[in-house]
């Protein structure tokens, strides 16, 4: 069985024996297969992303003489006619067929993203397992290629999150003193990261080290008003009044429900962050039929909204924004998807604002704790990386919006009223994502009864047109589309309108390198 490697220098192996993969730009074509998780990468794709701004000539035909040394590579016992089972042919591209247990970042990530309960013993030996597979950087060897830097960020981002999780978890357990040196030197690598510090803090406590625990959090303090111009967090000014009074409950292991938790979602410097970083790039949620425009029909309601995100710069840019924008009201905030339910269900919200990765709880399962409960708010989620997983996995949620951290706060403002009004918002880019997730599938069939009217307001919508431009589009009033809309989801039996661009790309409708995409 071939085994592919990508955390740490990139390499595939067969019984032991590492394979010859080729040139560097041979084996990027291999790594960026890898990176796209088992789904096809058009061959466009492949080469506008392997020689970004120029390619040459005949990139095509070198594209397929890399993808053809490399099969005879990773399958040297393959008969010439006979079909490649590793690395497939799958129009209008490639793909890498491979088990999780066949790819350490594949395996690594399903480790870190998997919901362990409130079991510590457990989430400490899933964590110990995802470090366990790192050997270096991940895929150093491309950083010349922008998506091969973007994915390394995301990898780097997770271990943190790995590194911070075990350490909550074996401070729960009380396995504290031989943690000590690991979160010192974690804390000092990383010092914007509030729930570095909290850990350490909270292990020299335990340790009999009380005068050591509050200069930690000094030392944290420091940094945060040095480079942020911002003070500790809730969490770490609860810990520092906890400490100078000797909380009996620091005494022990915290309760497992504690949610007592820092920030850990991933390493964000404060380039960044700040009140201007978030951008729409969401599908959000259509309740009703309504008519009108989504953004009259709201703007006149105050707007509950609670802020998840275990950044304290981001909560703080966040709450900027919302304090400058009439109708909008901050009822609560979390700094871990634990907390997040708990706010939630302690402040009833129109909307969350939730942060993806966050630890003790990602956001997503947060996010369909939230979802499942009775009468729920509008959940829109936070990422600082769009990746195809995670806007798949949002939609299929049934979130109201997918929000990249990098544009104006005003696109932010219009994705909450989007969302509390049932109007969507896709930006064009994070859609062709998504379209990029379902290259290569077979025989996609829309579904039956639809008129060629419905198919073309299906391709609309997933192409992120709101009602009113698909009013324009169609030189029709708002308040039909907005009827047609509205009947569509109950004849199709689907919740939102995120559940109709999912649609729309499963069945075929938007295709991946149309014109419509």
């Amino acid at each position: 069985m071939v085994k592919f490697r990508a955390l740490g220098p990139f390499q595939a192996e067969s019984d032991g024996q590492v394979l010859d993969l080729g040139g560097q730009r041979q084996q990027a074509v291999l790594a960026r297969l890898l990176v796209a998780g088992g789904r096809a990468v058009p061959v466009g794709v492949l080469i506008d992303e392997l020689w970004p701004g120029e390619p040459p000539a005949q990139a095509l035909s070198t594209i397929q003489g890399y993808v053809s040394r490399l099969r005879r590579a990773l399958e040297p016992d393959r008969a010439p006619r006979e079909q490649a089972g590793i690395l497939v042919s799958a129009p209008p591209g490639y793909a890498l067929r491979a088990t999780v247990e066949q790819v350490d970042s594949w395996r690594f990530d399903h480790l870190v993203k998997s919901d362990h309960g409130d079991d510590p013993v457990r989430t400490l030996e899933q964590m110990e397992a995802a470090l366990a597979l790192w050997r270096g950087p991940a895929l150093a060897e491309f950083l010349d290629l922008p998506w091969a830097v973007t994915e390394g960020q995301r990898l780097e981002e997770l271990r943190l999150l790995a590194v911070e999780r075990r350490g909550d978890a074996a401070v729960r357990l009380g396995r504290t003193s031989a943690l000590i040196p690991d979160l010192e030197a974690h804390a000092s690598a990383y010092p914007l990261r509030e729930e570095a510090w909290r850990l350490l803090a909270l292990a020299l406590y335990r340790a009999g080290r009380q005068g050591d625990a509050l200069g930690a959090l000094r030392r944290a303090r420091e940094v945060l008003r040095e480079e942020l111009g911002l003070d500790l967090g809730p969490t770490l000014q609860r810990l520092e009044q906890d400490i100078f009074s000797q909380a009996p409950h620091l005494d022990a292991p915290a309760p497992r429900d504690s949610g007592a938790s820092g920030a850990a979602a991933g390493h964000r410097s404060a380039a960044g962050s700040g009140p201007g970083f978030v951008t729409l790039s969401g599908a959000g949620t259509a309740t009703g039929s309504g008519t009108g425009s989504a953004a009259d029909s709201v703007s006149a309601e105050q707007l509950r909204v609670v802020i998840a995100d275990d950044q304290a710069l981001v909560r703080t840019g966040l709450k900027v924004v919302l304090e400058f924008e009439p109708g909008l009201e901050l009822v609560g905030e979390a700094e871990n998807g634990e907390q997040a339910i708990a706010v939630v269900q302690a402040t009833r919200p129109d909307v969350v604002l939730m942060d993806i990765q966050m630890p003790r709880l990602d956001g997503l399962a947060a996010a369909r704790r939230i979802l499942a409960a009775e009468g729920p708010p509008k959940v829109i989620m936070m990422t600082t990386f769009g990746t195809d997983d995670n806007l798949y996995a949002a939609l299929r949620a049934g979130v109201s919006g997918f929000v990249l951290k990098t544009s104006p706060p005003e696109q932010l403002v219009a994705a909450i009223r989007a969302a509390v009004a049932g109007d969507a918002l896709l930006d064009p880019a994070v859609t062709t994502h998504l379209i990029a997730a379902f290259a290569g599938r077979r025989d996609p069939a829309a579904p039956a009864g639809l008129s060629d009217s419905d198919l073309d307001l299906i391709k609309l919508v997933a192409r992120g047109f709101t009602n009113r431009q698909i009013a324009v589009t169609l030189a029709v009033p708002e308040h039909e589309i907005a009827d047609e809309v509205a009947a569509l989801l109950r004849r199709l039996e689907l919740l939102d309108r995120a559940q109709l661009v999912v649609l729309a790309y499963e069945s075929g409708l938007v295709s991946p390198g149309s014109p419509e995409s």
